[in-house]
């Protein structure tokens, strides 16, 4: 099965390291990143898409940042 998560954070080193993270977990960029202002925090967001390819069938309880 194919996993799909999109990861988001403020424009910090913590959105860095959630995506190196999540590549050391065997996760893969999928697509570009994303740069947006979050106008009811007043904050830069960035977000990135992730893919990974894991054995079994997916369902809605699964917790994808375990996988």
């Amino acid at each position: 099965m194919q996993l799909y998560r999109f990861l988001t954070e403020d424009d910090t080193s913590a959105f860095c390291h959630k995506v190196s993270a999540a590549l050391d977990q065997g996760w893969s960029l999928h697509g570009a990143p994303t740069y947006a202002f979050d106008a009811a925090r007043g904050v830069m967001r960035c977000g990135q898409a992730v893919t990974k390819s894991v054995p079994g069938s997916y369902s809605p309880d699964l917790k994808l940042g375990q996988q």
